[in-house]
């Protein structure tokens, strides 16, 4: 079992509440000068710059993780990702129905950049991504999970768009044995279950430092994929375990 440092959550330039200079490349950059071994990108109901952020990442020696921060009909804010990214593309398309077709107003919530390598913009997103989906909780892990994908809620430590600030508790269903805090020091919200810790970084200067570290059954020279899979692994045996 090895260390690795890493921060899955991770907004680019295609949230629109991320600051532009959130291209693939720069994320790849930072996350190599913080010393993250792992990082998930997780724009808002899209995983349309995980291609390029695969590429930079690959310069860099960083393993990327696709994925996206869903957001349910209930505002509540689900990180989802998937091992590979053929998966993760198949599931952006999929969700497209679900999404709120409201049109971005680009001069009040910000640009939605779609990045190609070398952090080309190749177009961008219309629709206003951080809107609500229509998706329940329920619905929306059910779907992530048939694509074989890892689902848990945000931020729990946050009122914004946060489960226990929404719900006021963990549901019974769907079943989380995983959740993320923004801070380690708020560990009791999490009444017991497995906690990754990530930045929900919207700008380079908000990316996780070398902090906090998940125990995998992988070399620390292993290919990305070998990673992701170990990765997947621990955290899908965290779900598991939690069912029991």
């Amino acid at each position: 079992m090895e260390a690795f440092s890493y921060d899955l959550h991770v907004h680019s330039c295609l949230s629109p509440c991320g600051d532009d200079d959130m291209t693939p490349c720069n994320i790849a950059g930072m996350a190599y000068l913080n010393g993250l071994k792992i990082v998930a990108l997780t724009d808002h109901n899209s995983c349309k710059n995980c291609p390029a952020f695969f590429e930079a990442c690959a310069e860099y020696g960083i393993t990327p993780v696709p994925g996206m921060e869903l957001t349910t009909a209930e505002e509540i804010h689900m990180v989802s990702i998937f091992e590979d990214l053929e998966t993760a593309m198949r599931f952006d398309e999929a969700l497209q129905p679900y999404r709120m077709q409201l049109k971005n107003k680009v001069e009040i919530f910000g640009n939605q950049f779609i990045m190609g390598p070398k952090d080309v913009v190749t177009g961008e997103d219309p629709w206003f991504l951080p809107g609500a989906t229509s998706l329940s909780i329920e619905d929306a892990a059910a779907m992530v999970r048939s694509f074989g994908g890892i689902c848990y809620p945000a931020h729990i430590d946050r009122e914004s768009n946060g489960l226990l600030a929404m719900l006021g508790t963990f549901p019974d269903q769907p079943v989380f044995g995983l959740a993320e805090l923004r801070e380690r020091k708020n560990i009791e919200l999490a009444e017991g279950r497995k906690l990754v810790v990530s930045s929900d970084a919207h700008r380079l200067w908000e990316l996780n430092q070398a902090e906090n570290f998940l125990h995998l059954d992988a070399s620390l020279d292993a290919p990305a994929e070998q990673i992701r899979a170990a990765l997947f692994r621990e955290l899908g045996r965290a779900q598991n375990e939690w069912h029991k």
